[in-house]
């Protein structure tokens, strides 16, 4: 009886250690910024940070890492926030470039066109990415995305209306809502009303479609 008790028990503190995709970016966020400023984020930051809508969200995965023993929160302080078994909880394997300013004529990835190489948990944005790019202009501020924006790109075809892509146009690289008017009409959609819509004609006009946005990481 008493090793069923002790087998129990032990099942129970592995689903409790479980950590979900939610939970693993708040996680790598805090770390993220803690190695960047020094001191951990506000519930606010990890707002903007991560796209959430209200502290209210961060504060429920905060709690949750604290219940299973990933984090400390002092409280009376909006930065109270530490990292328990750091080692064990954030892993940094994962190396990704950073793309600048697309070279006309060059494919994305071209050795060219990287800024860097950043090391990043691939769990960050909750969605696996192959590259992050560099935000030019200020197309899509409406969509919270800002010039020298930084965005996790996943490199895939499987688009669908509303997406935010990553697009060629000739030799021009650009970050767009993605839009199927028709088989043969796209429209890609800027999230800002100083710029006007592209109209895409299939039969006339070259789209090559290169990735999507899974998330988006501000620097500065």
């Amino acid at each position: 009886m008493f090793y069923i008790i002790l087998y129990i028990y032990s099942v129970f503190l592995i689903i409790m250690k479980e950590i979900t995709s939610q939970q693993q970016r708040v996680l790598d966020c805090i770390q993220i910024y803690l190695k960047k400023t020094g001191f951990p984020p506000t519930r606010a930051d990890i707002c903007r940070e991560l796209g959430f809508k209200s502290p209210n969200s961060a504060e429920t995965h905060l709690r949750a890492l604290e219940k299973k023993g990933f984090i400390s929160i002092e409280s009376g302080t909006s930065r109270g926030i530490s990292i328990l078994n750091e080692n064990e909880s954030f892993k940094t394997d994962d190396e990704y470039p950073v793309i600048g300013l697309v070279a006309a004529g060059s494919p994305t990835l071209a050795q060219e066109n990287i800024e860097k190489i950043v090391k990043c948990s691939k769990s960050l944005f909750g969605s696996s990415f192959d590259y992050f790019l560099k935000v030019r202009g200020l197309s899509m501020k409406d969509a919270g995305i800002m010039e020298d924006d930084i965005i996790a790109v996943k490199k895939t075809t499987d688009i669908k209306n509303g997406d935010i892509v990553i697009a060629r146009i000739d030799d021009e690289v650009t970050v767009k809502f993605f839009n199927r008017k028709s088989s043969k009409i796209i429209e890609l959609e800027p999230a800002n009303e100083d710029f006007e819509n592209i109209v895409i004609d299939l039969e006339n006009e070259d789209l090559q479609i290169e990735g999507k946005s899974v998330g988006l990481f501000r620097r500065n």
